[in-house]
């Protein structure tokens, strides 16, 4: 997927202005959350599951070339065929290979956020394929086109309304449904027959088992089970840290991913595939191809950030964060939105195009706090900004006032003369109503919101009465 144009800035903008996406974002914002703290609440050990799972992942980031190796010889083993890709190009290539060969003309495709990164729809579509998303929410914003605006609900940003106009318009010949059931309807009957026509099926991978050769996927919908059932050919697309050791730690991730992300038990379809049809299977693929994505993983994997590996792609941090709740996922401007894209992203795309993307998080650590896996979310935003500064990409505007702010800060007297005059004239200035609709360089603060004025004594000062040491 190519990035949306803009910065982060204007593309925010944007979408603080649309009534529509407010409106879905409204709907959006306490579903996910509420559920899942429901189910976390329900469930004994799950604190303990993530330290496990955790360790688990990172036992495995250690040695993941030993792993995938396992993996790829387990699969060949079973009749299938593993492909590695260096990056988003070389995937794409092997794709339209194995379509080439399998000479296909309707490609039908279950969820796949690395099938979304490597830009892989539209390089199908100029080969003259036709290629169907079957994901409701996937199949949604194909028919907008659209990227996702979240990685378990590619349409969250669509109201019913923006979705009965879209299937209005792309199907002809049948009445305008309003409802959510009349319209999921809608959608299974437009796609049913393209599961049928399918030559080639193209889904993710959840999880990559290294001890029997398995992928395995988990949805809502089963879209995925037919489409992977029903084509001659199937092809999975996964990113290299996707592998785990055995069907025993399948389990312990199992119970942390739908949970995390829908806060449900367990999502209603978890499918295992073991390579292709064998003699005597009533239905299955005759090919089975697994493209293992590298794409800057292996260099992440010896950097700093190598715990952002251990993500399982539940959409949790971003269901908590404050700042995707305001402006969605498109803000973001690519494939991965929230906090983990204010991370991967750079990472992937570059540090310096996406200069402000660690810088529009608050770190309020509300991400960090829910991941299944432990993943230290805001210290890595941190260290993300400190590279950014390291690499001189900081605004020469915003290093004159870092500098300013970090002289002030290590003169304790003069700091605290000016936090005792800073309080005392914003005071002043609120007046009885304690906070401020208009503050001279805070302009982007006051334009949506009030600022609250400081109350009461200082830190320090409350620090003293209480017999602190200064």
């Amino acid at each position: 997927m190519k990035a949306l144009p803009g910065t982060f800035d204007s593309r925010a903008a944007v979408a603080l202005a649309d009534p529509s996406l407010q409106k879905a974002l409204k709907n959006f914002k306490p579903l996910f959350v509420a559920k899942r703290a429901a189910a976390v609440a329900e469930l004994d050990g799950f604190e303990q599951l993530r330290e496990t799972a955790a360790a688990i992942k990172d036992a495995v980031l250690s040695e993941l070339d030993v792993w995938l190796e396992r993996y790829a010889a387990k699969v060949e083993s079973l009749g299938g065929h593993v492909h590695f890709a260096s990056d988003a190009a070389e995937a794409r290539e092997i794709i339209r290979e194995i379509c080439r060969k399998a000479d296909a003309k309707t490609i039908c495709k279950g969820k796949s956020m690395v099938s979304e990164e490597i830009g892989l729809n539209e390089v199908l579509e100029d080969d003259g394929y036709k290629v169907v998303e079957t994901d409701l929410g996937e199949y949604i914003i194909q028919l907008a086109k659209e990227p996702p605006s979240h990685i378990i609900a590619p349409a969250i940003h669509k109201t019913r309304e923006q979705v009965a106009d879209l299937f209005e318009q792309n199907h002809p010949g049948r009445p305008r449904e309003d409802s959510v059931a009349g319209l999921v309807n809608e959608a299974r009957h437009a796609l049913r027959e393209r599961f049928f026509q399918s030559d080639v099926g193209i889904t993710g991978g959840n999880f990559l088992i290294a001890e029997t050769g398995t992928s395995i996927i988990v949805t809502n919908e089963g879209n995925g089970d037919l489409t992977q059932t029903l084509s001659r050919a199937h092809v999975v697309t996964s990113g290299i840290e996707r592998v785990i050791p055995t069907l025993d730690d399948l389990s312990v991730f199992l119970r942390l991913l739908a949970r995390s992300a829908t806060g449900q038990d367990t999502e209603c379809y978890t499918t295992l595939s073991s390579g292709p049809k064998r003699p005597g299977d009533p239905d299955g693929p005759e090919e089975y191809h697994v493209v293992l994505v590298d794409n800057g993983r292996s260099k992440m994997l010896a950097g700093r950030f190598s715990q952002m590996l251990r993500c399982i792609r539940c959409g949790a941090c971003m269901n908590h964060c404050p700042v995707y709740g305001a402006v969605g996922g498109h803000a973001y401007g690519w494939v991965y939105p929230g906090p983990m894209g204010s991370i991967l992203t750079p990472l992937f795309n570059g540090l310096a195009e996406n200069y402000d993307l660690p810088n529009a998080c608050t770190l309020n650590g509300r991400c960090q706090s829910v991941c299944p896996v432990k993943i230290p979310l805001t210290d890595l935003i941190r260290t993300m900004r400190n590279e950014q500064i390291k690499a001189g990409l900081m605004p020469a505007s915003q290093r004159r006032m870092m500098a300013a702010w970090g002289w002030v800060a290590r003169q304790p007297g003069l700091y605290r003369a000016f936090e005792k005059l800073g309080s005392k004239m914003l005071r002043l200035r609120a007046g009885r109503s304690g906070s401020l609709s208009s503050l001279p360089g805070a302009g982007a603060w006051t334009r949506v919101r009030d600022l609250p004025a400081p109350s009461g004594p200082t830190f320090i000062d409350q620090w003293k009465a209480k017999g602190g040491q200064s």
